[in-house]
């Protein structure tokens, strides 16, 4: 402070100094001038005018309208990139905060023809990317995961008990293993949390390791690697296939994307071969081995395994050590790579010994016994679980990479069935058109149950159910099965799944609660629950949330209904009026959805596939949102 002020005073004098040099020469100048005479007048140079203080422009007026328009942006740009990218949780999120920016804004969206135009462009454009989805399964709907267990053991830190250490060192003279084996305090630390905190954890890991040991000690002697590598799935993912890391890496070998499209996992929308069991343990196989070779040594390589080898070689060049444990006490290893191998080596120790553990009283799973079809074509696993008398959660336990409830649309894909189910289900799905396997049913009569009962249930109709099955009169025996013709979009509303993301509708006059949910194939009642709604009546203006059923393949566009609704409803009556029928046919129109075919209508009204064609002008083409009239014979 003392400085500053000198400097101060300093610059001060130094001014002062000069302003008084100024004034004395202009004195002298000015004694030393001669007399005035008559001269030209000399021009001066003119006195500029004091610049004035610089004002800064004033702020442009926030436009709340456009402020708005940039947030919904943002969230809508961010569920578009996280939608390619497969990440359709975040996806929908991401589109339900749009959404919500536009319908909870004190601004009304009818009040600026920008809000209205970026609402019906959030709309269209969520809409037509979830029916996309729809098209490859199950919409914005995932897989259900399992939290990957070295998550937990990452998190905690435990003492090391004298007693646990001196026993795993007394114990690791007798065990055999095709790793090398250590106890330090950080392996005897695990121990200790294996043998307290996360016993559960270890019992679980242990139990499920019954399903699948045998085929996975098969494939690392196939591969040429220790045995004992099979501990790594134990503690990265305790075997389970759909088991997801807090880095994202996924399956029972925990392998981040780009690593398993390296060894040739592929995934895309139907299925994720990193929860393939067989085929990521071969992948897991192979790309140890590649680290053993880069390393020379399996502690470096499983620390590979886990961080990446470029960490490893890294951490290796910059100390001059090329030992994991040298590694680890210089800290230049991420804490999940450090405390990996002694959460492995602990596994190890603790399984191969599970006398001194208590563990030896564990009733271990058995391998599951499995038939193999491969399929050409997409099936909902719902319909395959009633064709072998099984459960979807069987199914979907059994086919772990398979991400949706449909199998693929395109290519081949190897469903896994029950053992000795196999013949029974190519003989019932042979009964079903291989473009209805993702609509159609197989149920299996109850006692007392009339085809009147069956066909409310499924929404379909009996005169379908009886046509599909060759039946002669209504009586059905018990336990005999049944093929349902469902009509796409229709189901029953007790068993249907919906889309967890809901699509926004705007009601439009003479719209009512019966309308909408025809149109969009969902039982009324959902309809008005989903959205608070008591009876028919709506207000045009209103925006619904609609929940889409998740049935499968979907074809076609989009369902949202558009000011050509009106004029195809026309078109549709027009054509049926020019047939001259008669009044005394009661007619009715169908708003054709994806999926529909000629013959599902007709099924669904109880008339022909030759009177649609007759009332309505056409001949096999229909398409999504085309109106048909529907007239049959009044009584």
């Amino acid at each position: 402070m003392m400085i500053r002020k000198g400097f101060i005073w300093l610059a001060s004098a130094t001014l002062m100094a000069a302003l008084s040099s100024c004034k004395t020469a202009e004195k002298k100048t000015v004694a030393a001038a001669p007399a005035p005479q008559a001269t030209a007048p000399t021009l001066s140079a003119p006195v500029m005018p004091r610049p004035a203080a610089r004002q800064e422009p004033p702020r442009p007026k926030v436009d709340p309208v456009e402020a708005l328009i940039a947030q919904v942006e943002s969230a809508y740009r961010s569920g578009r990139e996280n939608y390619a990218a497969g990440h359709m949780e975040a996806a929908k999120e991401s589109f339900d905060r749009a959404f919500n920016l536009l319908l909870t804004s004190p601004l009304d969206i009818r009040s600026d023809e920008r809000l209205q135009r970026e609402f019906d462009k959030v709309v269209e454009g969520v809409n037509k990317l979830e029916l996309a989805a729809l098209q490859q399964g199950d919409g914005f709907t995932e897989q259900k995961a399992e939290p990957a267990p070295i998550d937990e053991a990452n998190a905690v830190t435990f003492p090391v008990d004298p007693n646990l250490k001196a026993k795993a060192e007394a114990e690791i003279r007798i065990t055999r293993s095709d790793l090398p084996l250590m106890v330090t305090d950080e392996v005897a630390s695990y121990i200790n949390y294996f043998s307290s905190r996360g016993r559960g954890v270890l019992e679980r890991t242990l139990i499920r390791s019954g399903r699948y040991r045998e085929m996975i000690l098969r494939i690392l002697a196939e591969e040429g690697v220790p045995q004992d590598l099979i501990y790594l799935a134990q503690a990265e993912s305790g075997f389970h296939p759909v088991a997801v890391s807090r880095a994202g890496a996924r399956g029972m070998w925990q392998f981040m994307a780009s690593r398993a499209r390296g060894y040739g996992l592929q995934r895309n929308w139907w299925v994720d071969e990193r929860q393939d069991p067989e085929k990521a343990t071969r992948a897991a196989a192979r790309h140890l081995k590649d680290l053993y070779k880069q390393f020379g040594d399996w502690y470096l390589a499983m620390a590979a395994y886990n961080s990446g080898p470029g960490t490893v070689q890294q951490a290796a060049q910059r100390t001059g050590y090329a030992d994991f444990w040298q590694l680890y006490r210089r800290n230049v290893l991420p804490r999940e790579t450090k405390n990996y191998v002694p959460i492995i080596l602990a596994v190890i120790l603790m399984t191969k010994n599970p006398e001194q553990y208590g563990l030896d009283k564990l009733e271990l799973d058995r391998p599951e016994e499995v038939d193999r079809v491969v399929l050409d074509y997409p099936v909902d696993l719902r319909l395959v679980a009633e064709c072998v008398d099984t459960s979807v959660d069987k199914l979907q336990e059994l086919n772990p990479s398979l991400l949706r409830m449909t199998t693929p649309r395109e290519g081949t894909f190897e469903l896994k069935l029950p053992a000795g189910t196999a013949a029974k289900f190519q003989q019932v799905i042979a009964s079903i058109p291989r473009e209805m396997r993702v609509w159609w049913r197989y149920h299996k009569v109850k006692d007392g149950e009339t085809l009147a009962e069956i066909a409310r249930k499924f929404r379909s109709s009996a005169r379908a159910i009886a046509e599909a099955n060759d039946l002669d009169g209504s009586e059905l025996q018990a336990n005999s099965s049944l093929i349902i013709p469902v009509t796409p979009g229709k189901g029953d509303s007790g068993r249907m799944a919906f889309s967890k993301y809901a699509t926004r509708y705007r009601v439009r006059k003479g719209d009512t609660v019966l309308s909408i949910a025809d149109d969009f194939g969902v039982p009324p009642e959902r309809l008005r629950r989903w959205n608070g709604i008591k009876g028919n009546r709506l207000q045009a203006g209103r925006v619904l949330k609609i929940y889409r059923p998740v049935v499968g393949e979907r074809e076609g566009a989009s369902h949202v209904r558009r000011a050509s609704s009106k004029s195809q409803q026309s078109k549709g009556l027009r054509a049926g009026a020019k047939t001259g029928t008669g009044a005394s046919r009661v007619a009715r129109r169908h708003t054709v959805k994806p999926g529909d075919t000629l013959y599902s209508i007709a099924n669904a009204y109880n008339t022909s596939v030759a009177a649609l064609r007759r009332d309505n002008n056409v001949s096999s083409t229909i398409r999504p949102g085309d109106v048909l009239v529907i007239r049959s014979e009044g009584h």
